[in-house]
């Protein structure tokens, strides 16, 4: 199972980016997709994670800005940044829980994440 990730780069304060994950692999379902990201010094948080049902959860620092998005056919899962600001500049990583897989009853991948900067 591997996790590719896209779409991060640099943007301008109060601009938008938008982050696509796609798992790979001999995957049956998936529980849960979300985002996490650790700035330089700081731990791994979450962004938002959503179930395949569409129950969707965001960190309170999200405030409306991000949208996550899935399309379970295609095991994606997108994150709608708008109003970005210097402090949302971080690695951002893609995480699939609850993963039945070939030879995978319950597992937790993680994509290598890509690297979100907002400077002006």
């Amino acid at each position: 199972v591997q996790l590719l990730e896209s779409g991060g780069g640099l943007v301008q304060p109060g601009g938008s980016l938008r982050l696509s994950c796609a798992a790979s692999g001999s995957i049956f379902s998936i529980y849960k997709l979300g985002w996490y990201r650790q700035a330089p010094g700081n731990q791994r948080e979450l962004v938002a994670s959503i179930t395949g049902g569409g129950s969707a959860n965001y960190a309170s620092f999200v405030k409306g800005r991000f949208t996550i998005s899935r399309d379970n056919a295609k095991k994606a899962v997108d994150l709608q940044m708008n109003n970005l600001n210097a402090e949302d500049t971080a690695v951002y990583y893609c995480n699939a829980e609850g993963v039945v897989a070939a030879g995978i009853a319950d597992g937790v991948f993680w994509g290598q994440g890509t690297q979100v900067t907002v400077s002006s």
